[in-house]
């Protein structure tokens, strides 16, 4: 079997590496192009395109890919499927049918719940119990296509973003072989997704991540692990600008404090921030420009005292962070 594999950052390695092991290692490989990455802007390969290198694999990166040559290139190839992993790019009709077995993607949600660029995101965000993996194959439309195998897996209390995400990697890269494998065979039977059911993951902006206070502690709590590690969250003391790595909700302490107010600082405890309702424990900090640490070291550093408050925007100048 002819494959052709096009993804691009870590959740798409798996898939990669698991059809080399299985004998159906790539014809080519697609991944977008390098980019300037962190703060010094300096350009990075991205992770399929790595790996692609490191197994010797013929890699292509076009800007765009639905050109005559790469459209020429690709038919030339004859391949009888295309797979993808979170490529990044859309699939126009002529594309989608070239391959004999179709344009096949592994997505990680049960479709169609969670369509779109953040399911994995979206669904501890959601307080899910379970999410899982589908692979589908592609039609017009944004992971609408017919579903060809899915699977489940359990959400864990402290899983992030990041940590479920490895894990719906490996997933799918075994149900993406598992899929090939059976429509080679003749005995898989695509079923269409009920549209009715379907709900969107949007892509997420670098200022969702900023923490509002008024919300319930179970909330705060779960937006904390969503969106680690990317865009992450953050709230203000005064002036300054803290990354909120690690939390709990505590439902257990009431209080009648103002939403971001620090109820408890010091002692053998964490400390405390007024929700609405309930309370957040702080867990492990990062103050701009340093490194992550206690949120209890935090508290010491600057000094924090009960009464002083947290908040969505930076302090004006001229007032305290208990202003």
């Amino acid at each position: 079997m002819k494959i052709v594999f096009m993804g691009t950052p870590d959740f798409a390695v798996p898939t990669l590496r698991r059809l080399c092991e299985s004998g159906l290692a790539p014809v080519a490989v697609y991944a977008q192009p390098p980019r300037r990455q962190g703060r010094g802007l300096k350009v990075c390969q991205p992770p399929v395109a790595r790996v692609a290198e490191e197994l010797g694999l013929t890699l292509r990166q076009p800007e765009v890919l639905q050109t005559q040559p790469e459209r020429a290139y690709l038919e030339g190839l004859e391949c009888d499927a295309i797979v993808t992993a979170a490529y990044g790019k859309i699939f126009r009709r002529r594309l989608l049918e070239l391959p004999r077995l179709g344009c096949i993607n592994v997505h990680p949600s049960l479709l169609p719940r969670y369509r779109g660029l953040s399911p994995i995101n979206t669904a501890i965000l959601r307080g899910e119990a379970t999410t899982g993996v589908t692979v589908y194959r592609m039609a017009r439309g944004v992971d609408a296509g017919p579903v060809l195998m899915q699977e489940t897996a359990d959400i864990r209390a402290d899983d992030t973003c990041g940590s479920l995400s490895a894990r719906l990697a490996v997933q799918g890269a075994d149900l993406v072989c598992r899929t090939l494998r059976a429509l080679e065979a003749g005995s898989l039977t695509p079923h269409e997704q009920d549209h009715d059911l379907a709900s969107h993951a949007p892509r997420l902006r670098r200022s969702d991540g900023r923490l509002d206070w008024r919300r319930p502690a179970l909330q705060i709590e779960r937006m904390v692990r969503a969106f680690d590690p990317w865009p992450g969250t953050f709230s203000f003391y005064g002036d300054c600008r803290v990354k909120i790595l690690r939390v709990r909700a505590v439902d257990d302490v009431h209080h009648a404090a103002p939403p971001g107010t620090l109820l408890q600082v010091g002692g053998d405890t964490p400390p405390l921030v007024a929700a609405l309702p309930g309370s957040v424990a702080l867990l492990r900090v990062q103050r701009e420009n340093c490194k992550a640490q206690e949120a209890s070291a935090f508290c010491c550093g600057q000094r924090a005292k009960p009464g002083a408050r947290l908040r969505g925007h930076p302090t004006p100048a001229g007032d305290g962070p208990d202003a």
